[in-house]
């Protein structure tokens, strides 16, 4: 359990603390099992203190110090930790789901088994860092830096490669799902200790743009690399997209989904009733992370719905991060046009709303159907 001296230091603020612990380095800070969740610890020295088992859920710990930190076990869902330097810190097994890491230090870090499910870790430094069995779903890993790190059995799914250097890191048994490597770095200088698995749907999102020597190492055969490069000659048509929608409106989306599928665009519901056990917000993100385009089906029963402004929230965040256009509103009639909810009238300032209010009109929709089909088109840059 924690020390109650301690923690009674930690709570006259950073400047006590922090003097505190200069005139008594010998101490030996114990904080487990300590709650100290939605805490602000900016710039707090914790270098070397005992955190195991702690819980620290949307704490800000900004800018803190948590070299050599054992932090096994804690719990830290949500967290802000932005450039914060964990240094050759344990947190085996720790839960650190949608925490904020950005230009955060965590090198020759032990993270076996850490939960970095939908985390930040955007600039961070992870050189020489041990993530065996680490779960990097969902994790933005843009710019990240795995430089000589150890991956084993590891599992990135859904992440974002952009600028990811992963130079000299070490492999094996570890599982790429769903990413696209054409934005990773040293993937050809990856040390193999083992098969890795390589999904099909990897290979489509990267084009086949893949290095060969990395595809072979990971222990793919001869056969799925030459599958993997004949998908630069034959690129995709169509940005793949997911179609969300109520179920009021469930006519009209079968016959968009049956009319984009026979265009030989890949398509995707996304009803708005979720089963049982489904995370509401982890669906709609999934969705328009996992899929390059959004297609909103904007009705009156649809305007009224939470989850649509949640959605459109989540778009327009991925837009301004990425730079480029991911969702695609299509309204079945003026409901979005006249409503006066502040995120309606965002959408109508800030993206071209498709028409589709005469669906039900052969002609007319066919029109609209071909503007979507225009929009909807991949931009392809030459093979490299």
């Amino acid at each position: 359990m924690a020390n109650g001296q301690h923690l009674q230091h930690l709570l006259r603020g950073a400047r006590s603390w922090n003097a505190w612990r200069r005139a008594h380095p010998e101490i030996q800070i114990n904080l487990s099992n300590a709650a100290l969740g939605g805490m602000d610890l900016t710039k707090y020295n914790l270098a070397r203190a005992d955190l195991t088992k702690a819980t620290i859920r949307f704490a800000n710990l900004t800018g803190t110090a948590l070299t050599e930190a054992q932090l096994n076990d804690a719990f830290l869902y949500g967290a802000i930790l932005r450039e914060a330097d964990l240094t050759k810190a344990h947190l085996i097994d720790a839960e650190l789901r949608e925490v904020v890491l950005v230009k955060a230090k965590l090198i020759k870090a032990r993270l076996w088994g850490v939960d970095f499910h939908r985390a930040d870790l955007s600039e961070a430094q992870l050189n020489e860092a041990q993530l065996h069995e680490a779960d990097l779903t969902n994790a933005t890993l843009t710019n990240t830096s795995f430089r000589k790190a150890k991956l084993h059995h590891a599992l990135l799914k859904y992440s974002q490669l952009k600028g990811t250097d992963f130079t000299k890191a070490t492999i094996g048994f570890t599982i790429f799902g769903d990413l696209d490597l054409r934005g990773a770095k040293g993937l050809e200088t990856l040390v193999h200790q083992g098969p890795s698995t390589i999904g099909v749907d990897t290979l489509l999102r990267s084009e086949g743009q893949v290095p060969e020597i990395f595809l072979r190492k990971a222990g793919l055969s001869e056969n799925f690399i030459e599958y993997a490069f004949a998908l630069v000659q034959s690129p995709i048509r169509y940005y793949t997209c997911f179609i969300s929608y109520t179920h009021q409106d469930e006519g009209f989306t079968k016959r968009l989904y049956a009319d984009l599928q026979s265009e030989g665009v890949r398509c995707w519901f996304a009803p708005e009733d979720l089963k049982i056990g489904d995370h509401y917000h982890q669906r709609i993100d999934e969705s328009i992370r996992l899929y390059d385009k959004l297609i909103l089906i904007l009705s009156e029963q649809a305007v009224q719905s939470a989850w649509v402004e949640r959605e459109v929230v989540a778009a327009r965040e991925k837009e301004d991060r990425e730079q480029r256009p991911v969702l695609f509103p299509l309204r079945l009639d003026d409901a979005v046009m006249e409503t006066t909810k502040a995120w309606a009238a965002d959408v109508r300032r800030r993206w071209h709303i498709g028409d589709f209010t005469q669906w039900k009109h052969h002609d007319t929709y066919q029109q609209a159907l071909e503007r979507l089909l225009r929009d909807l088109k991949a931009e392809h840059k030459p093979a490299i």
